[in-house]
């Protein structure tokens, strides 16, 4: 997955509570285990209507919004089912973060796992962030410091050490494990040496 030290862009305003994986992703668009194909189906409740037809003045279509990579939400983002599918649609959209007074927490673990950040602010902060994405400014967030900064607005966050680790290295649990294969074959060839009845096949 792609390191993830700090970014600087507009971002787009999302604040509505509660918005679960269904939102994110629809259930009936989960016909892949691959990581792609699934940002043209994300928050399809909010972009098309019954119809299929986009929705005038949605905020992940608007053109005021475009390129934006980040993303404010409402309180509880993320929650429902446990599908990893929805960070994989969320990265499609071209968001690196997102910012939230709170996610769901197997939600926030599958970000980490796709290089993307879950900050947690404060509900006021968040609230802040909003009319700053709404009007267009840039907001910076620095994991190394693990910051925000918005105009004269200066926001620290409090993030997993280990989960900082990973997004900082750009690497998920099968990375770490492979970044130590040499002392783990060297184990397993002592032991063949101590317990050699355990490898005979």
């Amino acid at each position: 997955m792609k390191k993830f030290k700090a970014i600087a862009s507009i971002a787009t305003p999302f604040p509505r509570a509660n918005t679960d994986t269904d939102i994110i992703i629809p259930a009936k668009h989960l016909k892949s285990i691959k990581r792609t194909g699934f940002g043209e189906y994300a928050f399809e409740s909010v972009r098309f209507d019954s119809k299929g037809k986009r929705i005038k003045g949605n905020v992940f279509d608007a053109e005021k919004y475009k390129g934006a990579k980040i993303l404010i939400a409402g309180d509880n983002f993320g929650c429902g089912s446990s599908r990893e599918h929805a960070p994989w649609a969320i990265a499609e959209l071209g968001f690196r973060c997102i910012i939230a007074p709170s996610f769901a927490d197997i939600f926030a673990g599958n970000c980490v796992k796709n290089g993307i950040l879950a900050v947690p602010l404060p509900q006021e902060q968040v609230d802040a962030l909003v009319l700053a994405a709404e009007a267009g400014h840039e907001i910076r967030v620095d994991l190394g410091d693990q910051t925000v900064i918005c105009q004269n607005a200066y926001y620290k966050f409090l993030f997993n050490l280990a989960h900082k680790k990973m997004l900082l290295d750009g690497l998920d649990e099968v990375g770490q494990t492979l970044q130590v294969m040499p002392a783990i074959d060297s184990y397993e060839e002592k032991q063949k040496l101590k317990t050699p009845w355990l490898f005979k096949s």
